[in-house]
């Protein structure tokens, strides 16, 4: 199923009420409760509200939505949505990056329960090595929220949730297997009672794959040998909440995460060149009630990014490991007020990049945050608003601000619109690295302007956006990056979803127009690069009880894999085929056929994407 829109099912008010009064402030990764209603979410505004309620354009992906995504990457997933496009260096485990609303990949903030995990010397998010078997949900957002969350967060923010205990005792175990020896082990279990509650999950990924490079790949790095992957995963869950009169007693948690994975890569031949992909995540947070109206939360959290060469052919490129080690801190308060949910929030964040050999001349950066949001409605109106002043080691203070509103001109209609800033730091690389970097770069700022027009009445419901996006010192990629006076993207989304009988639909149609807007430029008016202007998707899933079957299709037209518009990448479509079977309660057997149609398309010039592949999946779950 390709979720677009989520239906306004009959508000569940005690569920909403109850996720809010125990969650108190959350962080963006305290979910909490909250999560398990999906008519919730907390990533748009980093409290809790209905998703009927939220102004930003948003899409919740659940367990059952990623189960439907057997041997597929995070990148794949996420590019099935409404607005979001990928490009990747292969399948599984190789480097991809995420293009939300035309905008460059790292203007998209991950986060993983509330703490970011992405590369700095890269810039963009870790989306390569994060096993799906782990994820419970994930929340996108599309539109700009630096104003909330910082750098990155120019074009939207994605939120991975770990799976997380409830009441009882459960568990789940799958085994999978497909084309190019592809074969999955993966089981968890959940435990909840007296106050506690406990999750564990453990995977493991193989697959033989397949070349990623043809030999178009630039600077010769083809190597017609097979490119595989294997992954080894587990997550851990544990939360503590002592028995309040109220219900509304402080709540401890702790989030473990960790995967190491080892893909195949081609930078030349004869060599069988390969990588090590280390990620880690861990949280510890407390929240709960202070006084009256007043609740508050503390969270510490850390992650690590690591990539090491462990073979190369490349003289270029040294073996040891490059990598990424951040640090947050907040503080959030949350007070009820007569205008809405007020948010306060003091968070620091600390940086540190390694590299093989000399280090970079600067190696770390740290920043200090102060956000204030307000967010409530009143009869038909509804509003959101909340700045930012972020201040770095590297240059200074900036200030980022949004403002959106909208009104429910009839139960069914609402029409809505939205301004914001944003700003992105330069990456490590792009500042210090060797015959590569411009230490004289400066942060990226950000100017955004959105439309929004809603319908949703019984079973259908669909929503219209016009956004337009204006950069101040955009950075190009490449060698040697100068900042660009003037870039700007402007497009409009259509997405349509409804549920008729046993029968789920769902469509999106997506243009965008992403250019380089600096006049005298060598490429003014030239497209930015690996993004399609236009986009097209389709999802049907059929549910009999027993039985189910569904399918994808997503179209695509030309892009371009360079600044200048020489090279022209051919537009593409693919047919995806799932089916599913029963066979007793709690236990299914799915089929999934990726890439019906055999298609050989590219996202970036050289490196070919997965070819016809099918995959058998055996799933139980028990309580």
């Amino acid at each position: 199923m390709l979720p677009v829109l989520h239906r306004r099912r009959p508000p569940r008010r005690a569920a909403a009420r109850a996720a809010i009064l125990l969650l108190g402030l959350p962080a963006a990764g305290a979910v909490g409760a909250a999560a398990a209603d999906a008519d919730v979410v907390v990533t748009a505004t980093r409290t809790p509200q209905r998703v009927a309620d939220a102004l930003a354009d948003i899409t919740v992906l659940g367990r059952a939505e990623l189960d439907r995504f057997e041997g597929a990457t995070l990148a794949q997933v996420l590019a099935a949505q409404p607005g979001l496009q990928s490009s990747s260096n292969g399948g599984l485990g190789k480097p991809a990056s995420l293009f939300v609303r035309g905008l460059e990949a790292r203007h998209t903030l991950l986060l993983v329960d509330g703490v970011r995990l992405g590369s700095a010397t890269v810039g963009s998010p870790s989306l390569d090595n994060l096993p799906l078997a782990a994820i419970e949900r994930i929340e996108i957002v599309r539109g700009p929220l630096s104003s909330l969350y910082g750098s990155g967060a120019m074009g939207g923010v994605v939120q991975v949730f770990t799976r997380r205990g409830a009441q009882g005792t459960s568990g789940h175990a799958q085994l999978a297997a497909g084309s190019e020896r592809y074969g999955q082990a993966a089981a968890g279990g959940a435990f909840g009672g007296g106050g506690r509650d406990l999750a564990v999950q453990a995977q493991h990924t193989e697959t033989r794959g397949a070349s990623s490079t043809t030999p178009a790949v630039p600077f010769g790095s083809h190597d017609p040998d097979r490119d595989g992957f294997r992954q080894t995963g587990a997550s851990a869950r544990l939360g503590w909440q002592p028995a309040a009169a109220d219900g509304r007693g402080w709540r401890l948690e702790v989030v473990l995460l960790g995967a190491d994975g080892v893909p195949g890569v081609d930078d030349g031949p004869g060599v069988g060149a390969r990588a090590a992909l280390r990620t880690r995540a861990a949280v510890l947070a407390a929240r709960g009630p202070v006084a009256g109206p007043w609740s508050m939360r503390l969270s510490l959290g850390e992650t690590r990014d690591l990539y090491e060469t462990l073979a190369t052919s490349s003289a270029f490129t040294p073996l040891g490991t490059i990598g990424t080690t951040s640090r947050q801190l907040g503080w959030e308060n949350t007070i009820t007020t007569p205008l809405g949910t007020a948010l306060a929030l003091l968070e620091r964040t600390s940086e540190r990049v390694g590299r093989p050999g000399q280090p970079f001349s600067v190696s770390a950066r740290d920043i200090d945050a102060l956000a204030l949001g307000l967010s409530g409605r009143r009869a038909a109106h509804h509003w959101q608003a909340s700045v930012r002043h972020d201040r770095n080691s590297q240059f200074g203070s900036v200030g980022t601000g949004a403002a959106a509103w909208a009104w429910d001109a009839t139960p069914a209609w609402r029409i809505g619109a939205s301004l914001g800033t944003s700003q992105t730091l330069p990456s490590f690389n792009q500042l210090y690295f060797p015959n590569f970097g411009n230490p004289l770069l400066q942060p990226e700022e950000g100017r955004h302007a959105e439309l929004q027009l809603r319908h949703a009445r019984g079973a259908h419901q669909w929503r219209a956006v016009l956004y337009g996006h204006r950069y101040r010192s955009f950075i190009p990629s490449g060698p040697l990056p100068a900042n660009l006076p003037r870039a700007r993207i402007d497009g409009a989304s259509l997405a349509y979803e409804a549920r008729l009988g046993t029968l789920a639909l769902a469509a999106s149609l997506d243009h965008v127009d992403p250019r380089n807007a600096t006049a005298g430029n060598a490429n003014f008016d030239k497209l930015l690069p690996r993004r399609a202007r236009d986009a097209f998707k389709l999802a049907a899933d059929w549910d009999r009880g027993r039985w189910s079957a569904g399918a994808t299709l997503q179209a695509f037209s030309h892009r371009f894999d360079d600044a200048a518009n020489r090279l022209r990448l051919g537009g593409y479509a693919t047919l995806d085929l799932r089916a599913g079977w029963r066979l007793q309660p709690g236990t299914e057997l799915t089929l999934r056929l990726e890439n019906a149609g055999d298609k050989a398309y590219e996202t970036a010039l050289g490196y070919a994407q997965p070819r016809r592949r099918g995959f058998v999946t055996l799933r139980s779950e028990w309580r």
